[in-house]
C-alpha cells in the first residue's frame, strides 16, 4: 500500500528532524534499514519450504502403508 503524498511529506520531515536530532542514529538507520526485513522473509520462506518438505513426506509414507 503506497504513502499518500502527505503522508509522504510528514514521513520526510520527521526524516529530516531526525537526521537533525541525532545524526548517528540517522546513520545507523539508513545503513541498516532493510536487513532485519530481509532476514525474517528468508527465515519465513526457509520454514515455509521445511514444511512444505516435510508434508510431502508424511503423505508419500501414509500413502505407501495405506
Amino acid at each position: 500500500m503506497a504513502l499518500s503524498t502527505e503522508e509522504q511529506r510528514i514521513l520526510a520531515e520527521i526524516e529530516t528532524r531526525l537526521a537533525e536530532d541525532d545524526p548517528r542514529l540517522a546513520r545507523r538507520l539508513i545503513t541498516h534499514g532493510g536487513t532485519p526485513r530481509r532476514r525474517v522473509r528468508l527465515i519465513a520462506a526457509v520454514v515455509i519450504a521445511a514444511l512444505g518438505v516435510i508434508t510431502a513426506l508424511v503423505s508419500a509414507i501414509l500413502a505407501a502403508f495405506s
